[in-house]
């Protein structure tokens, strides 16, 4: 018993690492291990700019996690259906969590404080709006990349490594060219 269990358990070791299967590269998982890392990060100090470039990037996440989820709900009536085609709008709900994030950092007084500046501009505000966009980018460069090799990741979770890997970047630009 204990030889055909060795056995199996190498034969799914072997499945599983030479023929993997495909996974949500924006799963649930990471999302809420990426918002903890955010509240830890806020927590041990670290510059308002930076937190909220990652908090805007968990939103944006968190948007094209969702949208096609709420695509795949059946419609239950012409009100909610034309709802759920908007929120289904990877696009469109990132900008609403955008929203929503912003209006609670100003309902909380977070927002607008003289000394919470860089460039001239708000910290916060500055921070969530770069983050969304560097979001945007890396999810534009991850479809223009599929779509030059024929519908194909170029390599694999290349969805991922491209938002996140550009927001890192320029998290890195932030923190050593300010000196955040």
């Amino acid at each position: 018993m204990k030889k055909i269990l060795s056995i199996s358990f190498l034969e799914i070791v072997f499945w599983k690492l030479f023929f993997p299967q495909p996974v949500a590269a924006q799963c649930p998982v990471c999302i809420v291990t990426v918002g903890g890392g955010m509240l830890l990060a806020k927590k041990l100090g670290i510059d308002d700019l930076l937190v909220s470039i990652w908090i805007s990037a968990l939103n944006t996440a968190i948007a094209f996690y969702l949208a096609p989820k709420l695509a795949a709900r059946p419609p239950a009536g012409e009100a909610k259906v034309f709802i759920l085609k908007i929120l289904s709008n990877p696009w469109f709900l990132s900008f609403l969590l955008f929203a929503t994030t912003l209006i609670y950092f100003q309902t909380s007084g977070q927002l607008y404080h003289s000394k919470n500046q860089l460039l001239g501009l708000d910290k916060i505000l500055f921070g969530q709006t770069i983050g969304l966009l560097a979001m945007f980018i890396g999810n534009f460069i991850y479809g223009f990349t599929k779509y030059k090799n024929d519908g194909k990741a170029i390599f694999p979770y290349s969805k991922v490594i491209f938002p996140v890997g550009l927001v890192l970047i320029i998290t890195l630009v932030f923190k050593f060219g300010f000196n955040l």
